[in-house]
């Protein structure tokens, strides 16, 4: 490989629920009924993703591609 040439990974952030102003306006029922099924027990926080992407960005990632990457407090395992 030359050193010029410079490959592009693939990959994807898939958030949970995460603290938003649409979370915010829901009725407490519901989003209580959402916390109950997140194994953490709290919502994501915009960092949270952010800083999924920040780590998919690393020179650290590069060999990771084709991957989706939950961002959602284990919700999707939890289910």
């Amino acid at each position: 490989m030359t050193p010029s040439l410079r490959l592009t990974t693939v990959n994807a952030v898939a958030p949970g629920f995460i603290q938003t102003e649409m979370i915010r306006n829901l009725p407490e029922k519901i989003l209580e009924s959402m916390l109950a099924k997140i194994p953490v027990r709290r919502l994501g926080k915009p960092e949270d993703v952010a800083n999924a992407f920040l780590f998919l960005a690393e020179k650290e990632a590069s060999f990771i591609t084709g991957a989706v990457l939950s961002v959602d407090g284990g919700l999707v395992v939890g289910t």
